[in-house]
């Protein structure tokens, strides 16, 4: 009888064991299959990776912390995050394939940046100059584009959650001032690994040079590129402005992050669980893009005053002109349906309107 009741307790404490360790989001979304197994009437506890390629003071940091700060609150810690910034885990393209893949739980990346390689119609952002302010773009990416992208996500087994802030994204450069879209023309750009991007240096007469955000500070150090472009945040939070003499505040384009979680990990949740990073995807978004715009004024004082000469009025018509027929180029619509940039410059006339 011991014998028997010895080996009911240790098998019962090897079945506890083994549950406690399906609990864990780390080890489950490792496989795609298994979120799934996760979910049952109470619900499993879940500590999700979030990686980010910014260092800490980056939008994209702000967003997964502020995300894992409020699922956690909603959850009463059944949901926790763990926010892994600077490129720890990996490049933007790395975590989003691991996304994917399930082999990482969540990350918050560049949505017109890496993830064109699993949505081309991402890319309508990177068309420039549809948005002049960011209630325009709110506007659209909330109430259009998140509708508009979840199903594209899904058939790549990626969960888009929401759509945070990067901001309106300028260019800087080191040898020549910017203040034309003639002034360009011959200099090497550092641009995201899209082809978009590389239809806008032909536009503006630029040489589009690919380099991984988290080598960019060294590329230019080391004149490996001429400039670069990005938002004021990230120009100074990167300390961009330490290797770039000049910037251009022409905004080009708006510059929005996602949000993104495994699928099958968000679909082996329950629907309370799947409420709670819901709503916490939401509040990441307002949080973070409330905290981007707070310190614009701020990092743009800091560039200025690190000595990068900055051209607050560039000939915004002379990029207009340039740029106005990209999006129906034949290598860009093949990528971006030239309707669907149609249909954000009518979300925006729409917004306009009802102002």
């Amino acid at each position: 009888m011991k014998r028997i009741l010895s080996f009911a307790l240790a098998a019962a404490m090897t079945l506890s064991l083994a549950a406690c360790g399906s609990t864990n989001g780390g080890s489950s979304a490792g496989n795609t299959s298994s979120g799934a197994s996760n979910t049952n009437s109470e619900g499993k506890s879940y500590t999700l990776k979030i990686a980010t390629t910014g260092n800490e003071d980056h939008q994209s940091t702000i967003a997964a912390r502020a995300f894992a700060e409020k699922v956690e609150e909603l959850s009463g810690g059944q949901i926790k995050g763990e926010v892994y910034p600077n490129s720890s885990l990996g490049s933007e393209r790395e975590a989003a394939e691991g996304v994917q893949m399930g082999s990482l739980e969540m990350t918050v990346v560049t949505t017109d940046g890496t993830l064109p390689n699993w949505v081309p119609e991402t890319q309508v952002l990177s068309m420039p100059y549809l948005f002049e302010t960011k209630e325009e773009a709110y506007y659209v990416l909330d109430n259009f584009l998140q509708d508009e992208f979840a199903p594209l996500f899904e058939e790549q087994g990626i969960k888009h959650l929401a759509f945070c802030e990067l901001g309106f994204r300028h260019f800087t450069t080191n040898g020549k001032e910017i203040k034309s879209a003639a002034d360009l023309k011959g200099q090497s750009i550092r641009v995201q690994e899209a082809t978009i991007w590389f239809a806008l240096a032909d536009a503006l007469g630029f040489i589009a040079t690919p380099i991984a955000f988290n080598e960019l500070y060294t590329a230019l150090q080391q004149g490996t590129v001429d400039g670069q472009e990005n938002p004021i945040a990230s120009i100074a939070t990167s300390a961009f402005g330490e290797v770039q003499k000049y910037m251009c505040m022409d905004g080009h384009t708006y510059g929005a992050e996602s949000i993104i979680m495994n699928l099958d990990l968000y679909n082996g949740m329950t629907p309370e669980q799947q409420a709670w990073v819901d709503e916490a995807a939401a509040y990441a978004r307002d949080t973070q893009r409330a905290a981007v715009d707070a310190v614009e004024a701020e990092y743009l004082q800091q560039i200025k005053d690190g000595g990068t000469i900055v051209c607050e009025d560039p000939d915004i018509q002379s990029f207009k002109d340039a740029t106005a027929d990209m999006y129906k180029l034949p290598e860009v619509a093949e990528l971006v349906d030239p309707s669907l940039t149609e249909a954000v410059m009518a979300k925006v006339a729409e917004f306009n309107a009802n102002k």
